[in-house]
């Protein structure tokens, strides 16, 4: 046993399932409604004829990312307003570090504060 990889409890590993079932059931419905989303936005602008000007579904991924983002920071996804800056830092230099470690990202993360 180690510090960074500790043996868990029963009643540890009993969270960690509950708390990665509902992760894996969330991750699953985001797709479903980001799918769900991409289908209606194509049919209703076939429906008019403007199907050319279908949103990809990449841009329905970033309306909930975006909203997400606010989440995270404190922020109303609304208005953008009541974020903590210091969270969004964080937030940013992780998606940095995934960006340069598993990407090859040409990018230097926002250095430690």
């Amino acid at each position: 046993m180690t510090e960074e990889c500790p043996v868990l409890t029963p009643a540890q590993r009993q969270i960690a399932d509950i708390i990665g079932r509902a992760d894996e059931a969330l991750a699953a419905a985001v797709s479903r409604a980001l799918e769900e989303a991409s289908r209606q936005a194509a049919d209703e602008m076939k429906a008019i004829g403007q199907e050319e000007t279908t949103p990809p579904p990449q841009y329905f991924a970033s309306v909930v990312h975006q909203r997400m983002y606010c989440l995270i920071c404190g922020a109303n996804p609304e208005t953008f307003e009541g974020g903590d800056p210091d969270i969004a830092y964080h937030v940013i230099r992780n998606s940095q570090g995934i960006a340069k470690e598993y990407w090859s990202a040409d990018i230097e993360p926002y250095p430690p504060r």
